[in-house]
C-alpha cells in the first residue's frame, strides 16, 4: 500500500510562510534544523491531519531566493518495499532519478516533469543490487 505523506515547498523565509499558513489554520508541528546540509525542514498540518496531509516548508540557509515556480519540491509517498515499486517503474520505462541505494529513498519524475520522492515506510530495506550500485542518472 502506498501512502501520500507530503508536498514539499522552498521558501525564502520561514517566518513569513509560517504565518501565512497560521492565516487559514495550518501550524507547524515539526522541525529538523541539518547544520551539515544548512538546511531547515518544517512540517505544516491541519489540526488532526498531523502525519496524514502535511506541507513541507524546505529552507536552504544562504540559498539565492525561489521565485516563479521554483518554491515546488515534490509529492513524497511512502512505500511497502521501494526496491520492488522502483523496479516496476523502471521497467515501465520511468527514469529513476535517484536510486534507491540506501534502501530508504528514491526520486522519480512525472511524465510533466513533477518530482516524486519515494520513502520507504517502516525504516530502511537492507541495501541490495543492482540498486547499491547505481549513481544518480539525473537530477531530482
Amino acid at each position: 500500500m502506498t501512502k501520500y505523506l507530503h508536498t514539499m515547498i522552498r521558501v525564502n523565509d520561514p517566518a513569513t510562510t509560517i504565518a501565512f499558513f497560521n492565516l487559514i489554520g495550518i501550524e507547524e508541528v515539526r522541525r529538523f534544523d541539518n547544520e551539515k546540509g544548512r538546511f531547515t525542514l518544517i512540517f505544516l498540518a491541519a489540526p488532526g491531519q498531523e502525519g496524514v496531509a502535511e506541507v513541507e516548508l524546505t529552507h536552504n540557509w544562504g540559498h539565492e531566493e525561489f521565485r516563479g515556480g521554483r518554491n515546488f519540491g515534490h509529492l513524497a509517498y511512502g512505500v511497502e518495499n521501494i526496491y520492488e515499486i522502483c523496479q516496476r517503474l523502471a521497467d515501465a520505462g520511468v527514469t529513476i532519478n535517484r536510486p534507491p541505494r540506501d534502501g530508504h529513498m528514491a526520486f522519480i519524475r512525472t511524465p510533466d516533469g513533477i518530482s516524486v520522492e519515494l520513502l520507504q515506510q517502516g525504516g530502511s530495506l537492507p541495501v541490495q543490487e543492482p540498486w547499491a550500485s547505481m549513481a544518480n542518472i539525473g537530477e531530482w
